[in-house]
């Protein structure tokens, strides 16, 4: 049985900031708890469509990555990566991702190509939105998954549930602090 996920997040970061840091998949095992000790172990990138804010006129130092080109994960790209799903156990848990949407400043999807579900989905929604009198940007992640094993795997559901949330709750807690890492480190 499929089951969904939704959280939210508001930043006071620019669109184009939050954006490139969530598409650039080295970014990826910073945002997941640390006694995971997730890693990627293999990346094949394809290269996004043309990004509408980069050129010659409003070219954005924030945006790139030593080159000049921003490093993006683009339709059509693999991310394999694993984690420790057990802490101080050694095993290894390997998963594979491939990106499916890629919309620049809006969203971008990912979908398991291999790994411990039947079904893995997530949308990575990204706009600007003003709070406060503040712009800044607002961050919606839905996943809908669903869980090996029929039935038996249906009773893992409240604990994978309870452990999206706690991962989701870190990030939002840490996501701040490495954005403003990210501009002091571009500046």
């Amino acid at each position: 049985m499929r089951q969904r996920f939704v959280t939210s997040q508001w930043v006071p970061f620019a669109v184009d900031l939050v954006f490139a840091f969530f598409s650039n998949p080295h970014n990826l095992p910073v945002l997941m708890p640390e006694e995971l000790q997730a890693r990627i172990d293999r990346l094949t990138l394809e290269p996004p469509p043309p990004n509408p804010l980069l050129s010659a006129a409003n070219w954005n130092p924030l945006l790139t990555a030593s080159g000049g080109h921003l490093l993006a994960a683009g339709v059509g790209s693999r991310i394999e990566l694993s984690f420790r799903p057990v802490p101080y156990v050694p095993m290894r848990v390997r998963w594979e991702a491939r990106i499916t949407e890629f919309s620049w400043y809006s969203h971008f999807c990912d979908e398991q190509a291999r790994g411990p579900f039947d079904y893995f989905h997530h949308r990575h929604g990204i706009r600007a939105e003003m709070q406060q009198g503040r712009i800044g940007t607002q961050l919606v992640d839905e996943i809908d998954f669903e869980l090996p094993f029929g039935t038996m795997g249906e009773l893992w559901d409240k604990a994978v549930t309870r452990q999206l949330r706690r991962t989701f709750a870190m990030r939002q807690e840490r996501l701040p602090r490495l954005l403003n890492a990210t501009v002091r480190q571009m500046a």
